[in-house]
């Protein structure tokens, strides 16, 4: 059964704002899982699902540079999520820091735990 601490990221990251309602239907099916026969199963899952909605960071500042982010956001709010998405890749990332990106790479960290 997977630690407290992938529990706690896992409700982190469902309660993100940015969180995909996808990945909240996974991960609370996961959840619900846990200590039964089927938590195997959920867990692959949610591992697989998290692994496709981590953006990356070229995606994030392709996006945060569109005009779906200002039609989203607004144009001054656009301007400032571009200015940080831009800020971000200069600094190395690899990957967006949203509330949902960041721990669900924290999770991913800790996958072959998830998947025990």
């Amino acid at each position: 059964m997977a630690n407290a601490f992938i529990v706690e990221k896992v409700k982190e990251m469902m309660a993100a704002p940015s969180c995909y309602a996808g990945l909240r239907e996974v991960s609370q099916a996961w959840l619900d899982a846990r200590g039964t026969v089927n938590e195997k199963a959920a867990a692959k899952k949610l591992a697989d699902a998290i692994a496709e909605c981590i953006t990356p960071i070229d995606a994030l500042v392709s996006f945060a540079h569109s005009n779906d982010a200002k039609e989203i956001f607004g144009a001054e709010g656009a301007a400032k999520f571009a200015a940080h998405a831009d800020e971000l890749k200069a600094s190395g990332a690899k990957y967006c820091d949203c509330g949902a990106c960041t721990p669900g790479l924290a999770i991913l960290e800790h996958k072959a735990e998830l998947l025990g």
